[in-house]
This record gives C-alpha cells, structure tokens and sequence, in this order.
C-alpha cells in the first residue's frame, strides 16, 4: 500500500488534509495508519519533546538533526515498515523532506550530510507520494498567531524562528518539489480544505491507486 507522507510550513493545514483523506479512505473500507514525525513511537515521542520544548538550552544544529534522524529510524523500524507490510496505507506528517528543508535549508548544513543520514535513518524507504502544501510564511505566522489566540497553546522552538528561517524552509521543500515532480505534488494552502481533498483524491486516482 502507498506510504503518503504532507509536508509544509506550520499552519499549513496538513493535519486536516490528513484527517480529510483519512475519513476517504476509511469510508471506502481500507485501513490506514496515521503517524507523525518526530514522534510515532515512544520513544520517538520523547525526542519530540527534546527537539520542540522551549525549556533549558536548544540544541545545536547537529545535535538537532541527529535527534530527528533517532527518532526517524526508531518510527520506521517500528511503525512503518510495519504497516506497509500489512497492507495498510501509511499516512504521515512530516517525514525525510522535513530534515533536508529544516536542517540543510533553515540549519545550513550540507545536504549532503542530511540526505546520507536520511538515507541511514530510513534503511533507504521512501514515500511514494509527498504532498506539499505551500504557504507564505507570513501566512503561516497569522495562522499560528490565530491558533494561539484561540488557546492554542505557546509556540515550540521551531515555529518560534525568524521569519528568514521559514523564508528558507518554504524554499528548500520547494526545490526538492521541482527537482523530483513524479513523487510530489504541490498543493496551495490557501485554498479552501475542500479544495485541497479534491485536488489530492483527483491526482491519486490519476495514480490508479484509487477507484472511487
């Protein structure tokens, strides 16, 4: 089964395509795993904590990226192989696209470097489709100003960064887009939720891997 993973800045709305495609598929009687990154297992969680909590000293780039890649291979070795050999849809937020747009586009260190741990990280799995819903990233900050007006709690460390950090963030998944249109698909946030669902269930069934 396809292992389809959404990526974007943060207040994209990729939490509630995933839901939206989720409720598609289940109705539709095919079973799908929801997951995230960093996070997805135990363990993977409490890395998550480590990496997005705004307590006590940030870690340095490095330090960062190595986490994201622990909690990476952990979520891979435990949750999505896994599914995928059960023939279940594995639908993910956030996954490898995060650490080259984070780490080597927002951190500035070698996409190389972050692309060969990736590679470790993953045993070489790759989604097969990457869902990019794009976003200005003064956009992003008055969704996530919203959010935390409406009692969404504080801003982690991540979404806490300068405005040139995300600049470089939106770029970077966009380059890796272009360079590799057969498994992307790119996705304008600013439309409406519907919009988006019917533009993601319309290129998939273009896939076949969906009849209805």
């Amino acid at each position: 089964m396809p292992f389809v993973v959404f990526e974007g800045l943060d207040g994209s709305g990729k939490s509630s395509l995933m839901t939206a495609f989720e409720s598609e598929l289940k109705t539709k009687g095919l079973e799908a795993v929801r997951t995230r990154e960093p996070g997805g297992t135990p363990l993977g969680d409490q890395i998550r904590e480590m990496i997005l909590s705004t307590d006590g000293p940030a870690p340095t780039a490095r330090t960062e990226l190595l986490l994201y890649e622990a909690s990476r291979a952990q979520h891979v070795d435990m949750v999505i192989r896994p599914a995928l050999k059960k023939q279940q849809w594995v639908l993910c937020d956030r996954f490898s696209a995060s650490s080259i747009a984070f780490q080597a586009g927002g951190r500035a260190i070698s996409e190389n470097w972050v692309e060969q741990l990736n590679q470790f990280a993953t045993d070489g799995l790759k989604p097969e489709l990457t869902v990019l819903l794009d976003l200005s990233v003064d956009e992003s900050r008055r969704r996530r100003n919203s959010r935390q007006a409406a009692g969404g709690g504080q801003e982690d460390r991540i979404e806490s960064e300068a405005d040139s950090f995300h600049q470089r963030v939106r770029k970077s998944f966009l380059d890796q887009a272009q360079r590799d249109p057969k498994h992307w698909l790119v996705l304008d946030a600013a439309e409406t939720p519907e919009q988006l669902l019917t533009r993601l269930l319309t290129h998939i069934r273009g896939l076949q891997w969906l009849s209805f």
